[in-house]
């Protein structure tokens, strides 16, 4: 099965740009002298964190940018960094330069002005083709390592509003393709809301149901497709990312 021609992919490359290599795996598609774009891969933690032993991003950012070191809310962990990615998410990424662009960026996200686009393989095909996943959303009670949406007798630490936007995009005979909105950032927002409808992205380990843990996917099929914002400089910014080979050929799911 592949998902090769179909719209949600684009045609790849940015508007602003070219890229060049940042690591064996990972690219710079854009920077100026406030801001960097990256290509995370798909695997690759965005900062060092409990059993985290490879290289990060970060690091790698670092050895090219080392005026970022002291830039952001807590620099000596995640210099730079305005916004993450799940180590298992590829696609692009913004990382501040200097602190007065991370403030900028940081207050664009609280008030929603990015615009973030994913795509997702989800189990199953949708009723709705069309719709909105929103809620309160915190640490879950029940396993501390898990975000949940709060729902039922299902309760949280912390919890913060969350909201979600998706459109189907193509279906296969046990997956669909999604294009997903997400107009807020929490942790493993975009999983936990789609795994709450029924339909966990294909390859999502934490996130799934006892019938799809068999399935050998050969990743988390949740990819960061593009970004568009206002850049401190008042131009306007629209970069994006064509997902790896992996999204043209699905796994079958025989244990089904």
């Amino acid at each position: 099965m592949k998902l090769a021609d179909t719209p949600a992919l684009g045609a790849g490359g940015v508007t602003h740009g070219g890229s060049s290599p940042l690591s064996p795996t990972m690219k710079i598609i854009f920077e100026n002298k406030d801001i960097i774009v990256v290509d995370k891969p798909v695997g690759m933690a965005v900062h060092a964190g409990v059993g985290t032993s490879e290289k990060t991003l970060v690091d790698f950012l670092l050895e090219k940018f080392p005026e970022i070191k002291n830039v952001g809310d807590a620099p000596k962990i995640r210099p730079g960094i305005v916004h993450r990615l799940d180590k298992e998410t590829s696609g692009v990424m913004i990382v501040a330069r200097n602190q007065k662009t991370f403030e900028y960026l940081k207050d664009l996200f609280k008030s929603r002005n990015i615009e973030k686009k994913y795509l997702a393989v989800v189990h199953g095909k949708l009723k709705e083709k069309m719709g909105r996943i929103e809620g309160e959303m915190g640490r879950s009670k029940r396993d501390f390592r898990k975000q949940s949406l709060v729902r039922g007798k299902i309760s949280v630490r912390k919890e913060r509003y969350s909201l979600t936007d998706f459109e189907v995009k193509k279906e296969f005979e046990k997956y669909s393709l999604l294009e997903v909105f997400p107009k807020t950032g929490r942790m493993h927002q975009i999983r936990v809301h789609l795994h709450s409808i029924g339909h966990p992205i294909l390859g999502d380990k934490k996130y799934t149901f006892k019938q799809y843990k068999n399935i050998n996917a050969p990743r988390m099929f949740l990819h960061a497709a593009s970004i568009r914002f206002t850049g401190p400089d008042n131009k306007k910014y629209f970069f994006e990312s064509r997902p790896s080979a992996e999204f043209e050929n699905l796994p079958k799911e025989k244990s089904l």
